[in-house]
């Protein structure tokens, strides 16, 4: 099943069901109107609109209509909970390496998850927008999970059963303020503005034999500027699977139905080639980028997204179809947006 949430002018907007192929899609406004209702009493709502998922598959819905991804909020636009893990240990070792650091070894056993904004997501085609690119604009090519309710001290296996809704996500870095707010000793607020997610939200069944194991074997496509820079599979190297990762952050707590918790950079090891570090599969953030130019004793490093960038995160099945649909943002000026929306309505009258 596929859903998504379409922009009705509210907060939370509007439920759909979409298509397995993207196509089409149909208001589930007969069944619930939000998808946190949804979560809420899961059993209930979710066979109801597998009935309606079926019927659009088949052609058989009487009302639907052509999917727009742009139309598209995150598909739980605010959620009581965001989380955001480091699941992909190659990830932060060559984030480390690069300045000399080795990789703590308490990050082998024991995940790495910290809590973020998730009062207001963003949709898939919305603006990343920000005041100065002198902030250090980066992207993440990331997965993440919609969980059901999670009682607290639940196993990794009770945990994983919590899955209902996979998504794709892109938590944007302003990598320049990072190290600011790391040196205090406290959580990351102002380097870490913002996340968007992939137009629809997917149950596990629909990956296939591809989500086993709690992790999505697959690779995860991103490309900025038009340019493809990351092909990673999200499987083999994910270090902590999505059960580990959610029985983590419940050791303390409940979690409520509607947390959202993300894996962190999709991110595969390099090899010894020719005497140097490769990394063939790509980077999935400009971080990861800018370590591997230094380990190569690279000349020049890799600058961070401009204005007027673009980044396109998404993951294909193995029959080459779009699964979630494709983040496909722009990186715009937030004073530039504030002016505009003031000329907007100027021009108008």
């Amino acid at each position: 099943m596929k859903l998504a949430s379409y922009k009705d002018g509210s907060r939370d907007g509007q439920l759909v069901v979409v298509s397995r192929d993207l196509r089409t899609a149909h208001y589930a406004s007969g069944i619930a109107h939000r998808l946190q209702q949804v979560l809420d009493d899961w059993y209930f709502y979710a066979p109801q609109l597998q009935d309606l998922y079926d019927a659009l598959n088949a052609d058989r819905a009487r009302h639907s209509f052509d999917f727009n991804p742009a139309q598209c909020m995150a598909p739980l636009p605010r959620a009581y909970q965001w989380l955001c893990g480091a699941a992909y240990l190659s990830h932060v070792a060559l984030l480390r390496q690069a300045p000399g650091e080795d990789l703590p070894a308490a990050l082998k056993t024991d995940p790495l998850v910290h809590q973020g904004a998730g009062d207001a997501f963003i949709g898939p085609c919305d603006d990343i927008v920000v005041a100065s690119e002198a902030m250090g604009i980066d992207f993440s090519a990331e997965l993440a999970v919609i969980t059901g309710d999670v009682k607290q001290d639940s196993s990794p296996e009770d945990a994983l059963d919590s899955v209902r809704l996979l998504m794709l996500a892109n938590p944007v870095s302003l990598r320049q303020l990072q190290a600011a707010e790391q040196d205090k000793g406290a959580g990351l607020v102002q380097s870490k503005p913002v996340t968007a997610f992939s137009p629809v939200a997917i149950t596990p069944d629909e990956l296939g034999d591809a989500w086993r194991g709690g992790k999505v074997h697959l690779a995860l496509q991103t490309s900025w500027n038009g340019r493809k820079v990351g092909m990673c599979d999200a499987g083999p190297e994910m270090g902590f699977h999505f059960g580990q990762l959610i029985a983590h952050a419940a050791k303390t707590r409940h979690l409520r139905a509607g947390t959202v918790l993300g894996s962190g950079t999709v991110s595969n090891s390099g090899a010894e080639k020719h005497g140097r570090m490769d990394w063939p599969k790509g980077y999935g953030c400009i971080a990861e980028k800018r370590s591997m130019e230094v380990l190569q004793k690279s000349k020049t490093t890799t600058g961070f997204m401009q204005f007027g960038d673009t980044v396109r995160i998404e993951m294909k099945g193995k029959d080459g179809h779009s699964l979630f649909g494709a983040i496909d943002q722009s990186v715009a000026s937030l004073y530039q947006t504030q002016a505009d929306a003031v000329a907007e309505p100027e021009a108008a009258a």
